[in-house]
């Protein structure tokens, strides 16, 4: 026996007791480190008796009640989480064929011999180290955090891995001799494994989807709010404004009564109701919500030189609920009101036309609004690729799919015409 095959194999032993140590989530102090430095000293020497008192080949097969239990032992003793203990050993085991394929490697490639494998394996072990503990432990640590059941996906390629090598390649010679359903097992497992992750990750970013889009969702609900509470609160004060300066406004029109100035008393009060009446929520239909989201849009329209007309049938009853509701026409206005903006600032004229009514205990809405861009639709919807835009669409579609209603995306003749039933 070799000095160099010995050398490679405690090399080896400690390689994967220091990686499943980093791997396995310990707060490590002084006593921890001198208890699993001990462990470590302890499992090496037993094995170096074995090798030189009884056979090496021996120690292969008792390698795991000497070196693997002890040291999952040990680590569910420093970390007291069995599970992620035998998870740690079972992956630091796993990553010990990285450096033994890198050194298969280098001797296909320069045609060396056994020794020259040993040689190999002994150089990468520690550059091999090094990245794992770096890079890799902090990542698998991770894990240990997470719920039973990952932890178990998690562990389930190693553990497989482990008892694959141990009852084809130890404790039988399948592998070696070539026995087919033997050398394509961990191909067939490989495969598993990547279609199950692909359902997975599938699986877990719709969930991710559905919930980008409610927090996109409650996002515009509590701007709506905002600034619905902003316009009440404009209107509170003006209010306030009207009630105190009231009393100016009988002083003033009593004088002009006394000094008969009756015309210009009548165009006094005409022009205070002029100044009430801008202020006011205009009653476009009988719910007061979409009464709120149309006089804000109005208003916004207005400010904005935009032309906008409005006709609304829309009962207090209305099956959808209020929140759905704002979401709906808030985003569906919204995105009107952005692209006649946008016509604005480049001195082309826009406008906007909404039209939403009850019929048969159905719900429609339509809003057109002049565009002038080349708009992308996918699967009917129209997409862009620009950070922060298209949540509007999205929490559209999400409304309607929600009541089970469809909706409709179309650019004819410069107006973008965005249609909803359900």
């Amino acid at each position: 026996m070799s000095g160099i095959y010995l050398l490679n194999s405690t090399s080896v032993g400690i390689f994967g007791m220091v990686v499943a140590a980093f791997f396995c989530d310990i707060c490590w102090t002084r006593k921890k480190i001198l208890l699993m430095t001990g462990c470590m000293s302890a499992i090496l020497m037993f094995q170096g008796i074995i090798y030189f008192f009884v056979d090496a080949d021996i120690v292969e097969y008792i390698y795991p009640f000497i070196t693997h239990i002890p040291l999952i032992m040990m680590l569910w003793i420093l970390s007291r989480k069995c599970l992620w203990s035998i998870i740690s050993v079972l992956t630091a085991y796993l990553c010990c064929q990285i450096r033994r394929w890198l050194a298969l490697l280098i001797v296909a490639v320069f045609s060396g011999e056994f020794m020259m494998q040993d040689a190999a394996e002994l150089a990468m072990t520690l550059p091999i180290l090094l990245i794992l503990v770096r890079f890799i432990a902090p990542s698998v640590r991770s894990v240990s955090h997470y719920p039973t059941a990952v932890q178990y996906r998690f562990g389930v390629v190693p553990a497989v891995y482990y008892c694959f090598d141990y009852v084809t390649r130890i404790y039988t010679s399948l592998l070696l001799d070539g026995v087919l359903v033997t050398v394509e097992f961990m191909s067939f497992v490989c495969s598993m494994v990547y279609l199950l992750f692909v359902v997975r990750v599938s699986k877990e970013e719709q969930i991710r989807s559905r919930l980008e889009q409610t927090q996109d969702i409650m996002n515009l609900q509590n701007a709506q709010a905002v600034r619905e509470i902003k316009a009440l609160r404009e209107l509170q004060q003006k209010t306030s404004t009207f009630r105190h300066d009231l009393r100016h406004h009988m002083q003033y029109l009593s004088s002009c009564m006394e000094n008969g100035k009756i015309e210009q008393a009548q165009a006094y009060i005409q022009e205070i109701c002029s100044e009430i009446e801008a202020n006011k929520v205009t009653s476009f239909c009988e719910n007061e919500a979409a009464n709120l989201i149309f006089s804000s849009f109005a208003g916004r329209a207005s400010d904005f030189g935009i032309p906008i007309k409005i006709k609304a049938m829309i009962s207090q009853s209305l099956s959808i609920s209020e929140t759905d509701l704002c979401v709906l026409l808030s985003n569906a206005m919204e995105n009107a009101l952005h692209a006649c903006q946008k016509l604005k600032k480049k001195g082309l004229s826009g406008m906007i036309e909404v039209s939403a009514y009850e019929k048969s205990g159905k719900f429609f809405l339509q809003v057109i609004n002049s565009c002038d861009e080349d708009i992308t639709f996918e699967y009917g919807v129209p997409v862009t690729y620009h950070p922060g835009h298209g949540i509007g669409v999205r929490s559209i579609c999400t409304v309607v799919e929600k009541y089970g209603g469809i909706y409709t995306f179309l650019v004819k003749d410069d107006r973008f015409i965005l249609r909803v039933s359900f």
